[in-house]
């Protein structure tokens, strides 16, 4: 294909993906009614606190018997006796014990919901349950209800409450599932004990007796085809959540997918696992500060503040949300480390919050810039407003967004309360920001670009990054043909992610450039053979064409004095790319492996 027809096919395409991004305002179409406010809301507080909380993640002196360190579980994983488990009630301060500090925090912290964990694996439940006298109203005096003064702080300051309940498992009822059931094995039938004895009954109580609950989190981390639940039991206990509370929404973990049954309200994620494309439904990221849920005297594993809210910051730029935990002591207290990231990502909101409320995904590639990430929000007269969340404020104070086809209306900072317009410059699909000497805050700064209606984009650009040149990966290009085996990095990341290339293969990419210009083509890869074998071939698609040959790497040390040796990764001098004009390039690299002879390749690098 010759220059010109490349040009004409490629403003054709250009015209049909902006004509496709018209009409995708932000929504998430597959959202329902009893949902909006989660979608909403986008972070909330995740409390767990029982029984467990006394022991501290330590019991008769032994540290929790396992590595993973989730405290909560110490009753399970160090055999803990039913009635000595019970005698860490003992140790509660409930002279100090007041839930409503624990709602003043999450306000704090711009936490718009609050789940807590009403009955967690061990069976225990922390409200005055007629079911058994496994609970806090049994085992105290005076009598605690922790769910009911929860549940009347959330309405006092205006804050949703969720409830966690353990369904599947459950160590402490003798029918419960207990993973020691591996080995015994258990019929559904004294399963179904269980289920209708202890599970609907409490959560028919949960649901009567404690006003408007906004969502149940159920922790089922297994679709229910894997597990001893059965689906009609689930759909029973979906039915008494539709029947008692209509508007209480269902999480995922209930063991029912969203794919599956189109009722489920909301996916949730595995523990700590941040969302990594864009979803038209709910989701949510269930997250820790350290890394024990419930409190552990031994924790030391505490997550920054910037990395919370990148990790929020994250999650809402692909339609989702963040629930972060806190895990109080039997005093009532959080941990300070605690406290303090939860006090600071809510002075971060209170001046950022309206990119992170309301607020979802963009149509561009969410790893399309290396400063940062983009929340989007678009009123109903389709006036829209991208906020760009800049992690890694340029030294030249030049933020560059490619790939939206109009600009802007205003730009500034968001934390600017005059919101005073920065100078930006436009050229056809790459908007250059000029940023103040100083980032307005120490975190994340956010600038907003206002626009009168959604703005258009065009897809598959491999944006500049923030020194100038464009990183050209086998996850970013546009069209490939040939090997396109895809290998994880291996050996702790010292081997790279890389393609496996065994015959002729191309990839293409396509690139924006603002002014003439001339670039150099270096390609990284690995290659162990003996002597050079076969070519690398640049191409861009205007006719110029630089190569050269694949020469052996040989192998390095990947950890010094471990017997580590792996195969080396070198970038090499391809050639120079000349742009004669302003506009768009596309780029191809061929790869020509010898026969026999395999060459892994990493990525190419122009600038």
């Amino acid at each position: 294909m010759n220059a010109k027809m490349n040009t004409v096919c490629f403003r054709l395409l250009l015209i049909f993906v902006c004509s496709f991004s018209v009409g995708s305002l932000f929504a998430q179409k597959q959202t329902n009614e009893r949902a909006k406010w989660f979608v909403d809301s986008r972070f909330g507080m995740f409390i767990h606190w029982g029984l467990y909380s006394g022991a501290e993640g330590i019991w008769k002196g032994e540290k929790l018997r396992y590595d993973n360190d989730y405290a909560e579980w110490i009753f399970y994983r160090n055999q803990i006796d039913r009635e000595e488990y019970v005698t860490l009630l003992d140790r509660f301060d409930w002279d100090s014990i007041d839930p409503e500090q624990w709602v003043l925090l999450a306000k704090k912290a711009g936490m718009k919901y609050i789940t807590l964990t009403a009955k967690h694996h061990d069976g225990f439940a922390l409200w005055d349950s007629q079911i058994g006298n496994y609970d806090l109203g049994d085992l105290t005096s005076p009598k605690r209800d922790i769910v009911k003064e929860l549940a009347e702080a959330c309405q006092k300051h205006g804050v949703k409450l969720g409830l966690y309940y353990s369904h599947w498992v459950d160590w402490e009822h003798p029918n419960g599932w207990n993973h020691e059931r591996e080995i015994a094995g258990m019929s559904n039938e004294e399963y179904d004990v269980y289920w209708q004895g202890k599970v609907v009954p409490q959560m028919r109580e949960l649901l009567t007796n404690y006003g408007e609950i906004s969502m149940i989190w159920f922790d089922m981390w297994i679709n229910h085809s894997e597990a001893i639940v059965s689906k009609k039991q689930l759909l029973q206990l979906k039915s008494l959540i539709r029947a008692l509370q209509p508007n209480c929404l269902v999480n995922s973990r209930l063991g029912l997918s969203i794919e599956e049954d189109r009722d489920i309200d909301y996916k949730t994620l595995g523990d700590n696992q941040l969302g990594d494309k864009k979803e038209n439904f709910p989701w949510q990221s269930p997250a820790t500060v350290a890394h024990s849920w419930g409190f552990h005297a031994m924790e030391e594993q505490w997550k920054s503040t910037t990395t919370l809210l990148h990790s929020l910051i994250n999650n809402v730029s692909l339609n989702g949300n963040f629930m972060l935990n806190i895990g109080p002591r039997a005093n009532g207290d959080v941990p300070y480390e605690i406290a303090q990231r939860l006090e600071e990502m809510g002075s971060w909101l209170a001046v950022n919050g309206d990119a992170i409320y309301g607020s979802g995904a963009f149509d561009l590639d969410k790893n399309q810039h290396d400063w940062g990430k983009i929340t989007c929000k678009t009123t109903a007269d389709g006036t829209t407003k991208l906020y760009l969340h800049v992690f890694n404020w340029p030294l030249n104070k030049q933020l560059q967004v490619t790939g939206i086809t109009e600009a802007p209306q205003k730009a500034y900072l968001l934390a600017d309360k005059q919101q005073a317009a920065l100078p930006f410059d436009f050229g056809e699909v790459l908007t250059t920001i000029s940023l103040p000497q100083m980032q307005p805050d120490s975190y994340v700064s956010v600038v907003v670009l206002e626009y009168d209606n959604y703005p258009e984009i065009v897809e598959g650009l491999v944006a500049e990054n923030v020194y100038g040149g464009y990183s050209l990966t086998p996850e970013n290009h546009v069209w490939a043909e040939g090997s396109q085996e895809l290998v994880q990095p291996q050996k702790y990341g010292s081997v790279p992610q890389h393609l496996a290339i065994e015959q002729t293969s191309r990839y293409r990419w396509r690139v924006f450039v603002d002014k003439p210009t001339t670039v150099n083509a270096d390609v990284s890869y690995s290659f162990q053979g003996k002597k050079a074998g076969g070519t690398f071939v640049v191409r861009c698609l205007n006719g110029e064409r630089v190569e050269t040959s694949i020469d052996p790497t040989g192998q390095t040390v990947g950890e010094p004095r471990s017997d580590w040796h792996i195969d080396r990764y070198k970038s090499k001098r391809v050639g120079q790319l000349s742009f004669s004009k302003a506009g768009y390039y596309d780029i191809e690299l061929e790869v020509n492996p010898a026969k026999g002879a395999p060459v892994d390749f990493q990525w190419l690098w122009l600038q």
